[in-house]
């Protein structure tokens, strides 16, 4: 159903939509609330803790409008009782012109630390009259150019009462689990009565989509057994030769990786095959042995990275360990003609391997007998991405790697058109990494440790989210922390990196820090995954409590790389019970699965499979918040369906449409 047939939906306004994906009135029941405002009761800012978000009734005494500073703000003094604070709000010039002396309701997040009192800011606020607008439960929506909650709200609302929700879970099976009616969870998300009639929406609408998804890997997964062309002559001793060209003796979760690799590429069948394994758990020398086996036999092979500097490490990491064999790099910022004789040694054969970026996916790169695709992080792709890589061969075995610690029982969900190996232990070589949560009053003692340190030739990374500020003041930029540090460990030789600068500046900077140019890097996540310098030893992650466990522990794992001790140092913006918690769990573990299992406990499914540091998602289950539990409940019904004396055609159809919408976006 068309979005333009909904009161008030202007074409202005169904283009904001479409910048959100959102096509249709089906579309529009999927847009889920990212979160939702309480408005059932008021607090006093006084009892609020540092970031609680409230609403609360108080007097405005004045308002004052800055114009002329860095950033524009306007101040209200307010008053509550005999408590005075102050709100602000940012960039908003209106609100000096909306906002007068008398008494308001604000909603907002309260700043209450170091001492200075408490403060809102940017607060949401209304006079208290007697048609007030600020009560109830009420959901908050992603937005996209000009629309407004207000908008989204009511244009979901018509869309529910006109689009057809029909479940696809056999009506037996729903009787079975006692589910709810579906049309009736659509409606609990978008108009919850209270917080619990939200979560009970969102798990059933969560059962819903994690059924068809299950289904639609069940399916595909039983028709994916390809024969391949080709095959393999490489032998086991072949690559028992090639194992002990590495410095330390494989674990035995390696060896079990490889032979399981190994006997794929002996069958008569396609490999489609995950290694998953911890940080610092060998999962590339796994990955260069499957390369090794395929030019062994004459074939060709691709490595596919997610940044330029760990496609980079790969290819030199290839080239040390399969020397006789020509290795090539490719990515976006290649020179033309090396990228021109890149190409051509592909097309021709005379280039046995490649290692590179998306560059690799193009279509003007072609290959004259591609028989392996490697897909390094493969949570940085896409099931679409990996398909077109490997659709450059004939029937092309596929390989992927992830290091992002995944509970077991969750695995077949997320890969289900994969078999899956998991590697647990770890070299012995490796160090363990004292983690630490450094309290404010410790900071500048850190500071000093870490300069004492670096003049022993210790080198150091210094990790925080944002490349730009924000609003709040609660989060600092990559920039300004570069400035405090450099102002306050003069002796101390900083590099800076992040996301906006380009691939070749990002290797020069990694260059330089590898070689010992710089002391320690200032870094945005850019060096979550695949960075190996054996001499950094120090770990410092500021606002800790803004990433989620998995990836604070894809950070820490850049350091105890080598034979030396190394720290990890966590520093929370946010000091709540909630993050004193989560990170609490950083300080006491190293086991990447445990740590990940520990992440579902404490925020639930919807979190652990949000979002990443670009934002990707799983589907249309990106802002639901739901327990665990509905994911494996999703599990139980589809096994049953298809082992029972259903009717399950329309299942398939319903279960193949939803893959078919989320292939490319799957996985990322």
């Amino acid at each position: 159903m068309e979005l333009k047939k909904l009161r008030f939906v202007s074409e202005k306004r169904e283009k904001d939509f479409n910048k959100l994906n959102i096509f249709s009135q089906e579309d529009l029941v999927r847009h889920f609330p990212r979160d939702y405002l309480d408005l059932t009761r008021t607090d006093t800012i006084a009892s609020a803790y540092h970031n609680d978000v409230i609403l609360t009734l108080c007097e405005v005494l004045g308002v004052e409008f800055n114009r002329y500073s860095k950033k524009q703000h306007v101040k209200a003094l307010c008053r509550q009782g005999d408590y005075i604070f102050q709100a602000i709000w940012f960039n908003q010039p209106y609100v000096a012109s909306k906002l007068t002396t008398g008494e308001y309701l604000f909603y907002g997040r309260v700043q209450n630390r170091y001492g200075l009192g408490a403060s809102m800011v940017n607060p949401v606020f209304e006079r208290a009259d007697d048609n007030i607008k600020l009560k109830g439960f009420v959901p908050v929506y992603p937005l996209a150019g000009s629309l407004t909650q207000g908008a989204v709200r009511a244009a979901v609302r018509q869309a529910l009462g006109n689009v057809k929700i029909e479940s696809a879970i056999p009506a037996v099976l729903q009787k079975k689990y006692a589910l709810a009616d579906l049309r009736s969870a659509y409606a609990g998300v978008h108009v919850p009565s209270d917080a619990a009639c939200a979560r009970a929406a969102a798990e059933r609408v969560a059962i819903e989509e994690y059924f068809l998804l299950i289904s639609a890997f069940r399916m595909i997964k039983g028709d994916g057994q390809t024969a391949r062309l080709k095959g393999y002559s490489v032998t086991a001793e072949d690559v028992k030769q090639f194992a002990s060209r590495f410095p330390f003796e494989f674990t035995q979760g390696q060896k079990d990786a490889v032979n399981a690799v190994y006997a794929d590429l002996r069958s008569p069948l396609v490999m489609n095959r995950l290694i998953q394994g911890d940080v610092g758990s060998g999962k590339t020398a796994v990955a260069l042995a499957a390369v090794y086996m395929a030019l062994k036999s004459g074939r060709q092979a691709a490595m596919l990275a997610p940044t330029e500097v760990l496609a980079r490490q790969n290819a030199a990491l290839m080239q040390k360990y399969l020397p006789e064999f020509s290795v090539a790099f490719l990515s976006g910022s290649t020179p033309a003609a090396e990228k021109r004789a890149v190409k051509k040694g592909l097309e021709d054969g005379s280039v046995a391997a490649v290692c590179g970026t998306h560059a690799l996916i193009q279509g003007d790169v072609r290959f004259n007998d591609l028989a392996l695709v490697v897909c390094d992080e493969q949570h940085r792709f896409g099931v679409g991405q990996r398909a077109s890589l490997t659709a450059k061969g004939g029937t092309v075995d596929t390989l992927v790697m992830s290091a992002t610690p995944i509970p077991r029982t969750l695995t077949l969900i997320f890969y289900g058109d994969l078999d899956v190996t998991t590697i647990k232990d770890k070299p012995r070589s490796r160090q363990e990494i004292s983690t630490s949560i450094i309290p404010e009053r410790k900071y500048d003692d850190m500071l000093r440790y870490i300069a004492g340190e670096v003049k022993k030739g210790v080198r150091a990374y210094f990790v925080c989210p944002r490349i730009g500020g924000d609003d709040e003041g609660a989060a600092m930029s990559v920039t300004e922390l570069y400035e405090e540090l450099s102002r306050r460990m003069p002796g101390v030789r900083l590099g800076l990196m992040h996301g906006k600068l380009r691939d070749r500046q990002k290797e020069e900077v990694m260059s330089a820090f590898r070689r010992g140019d710089y002391d320690a890097l200032v870094s945005t996540t850019v060096i979550e995954v695949g960075v190996d310098v054996p001499e950094a030893t120090i770990m410092v992650i500021y606002n800790a409590e803004r990433f989620g466990l998995s990836q604070l522990h894809q950070l820490r794992g850049r350091v105890g790389r080598g034979d030396k001790k190394s720290y990890c140092f966590l520093l929370m913006g946010n000091d709540t019970e909630a993050a004193r918690q989560r990170l609490s769990v950083m300080k006491n573990n190293s086991d990447g699965f445990a740590i990940a299992e520990s992440d579902l406990q404490m925020r639930g499914g919807g979190d652990f499979m949000g979002t990443r540091q670009s934002g990707h998602v799983i589907g249309d289950l990106k802002n639901l918040r739901f327990p665990v539990s509905a994911i494996f409940t999703a599990k139980s019904l589809s096994d049953e369906a298809f082992s029972g004396a259903f009717d399950i055609a329309p299942l398939r159809r319903a279960a193949m449409e939803k893959y078919n919408k989320l292939k490319d976006v799957i996985l990322n």
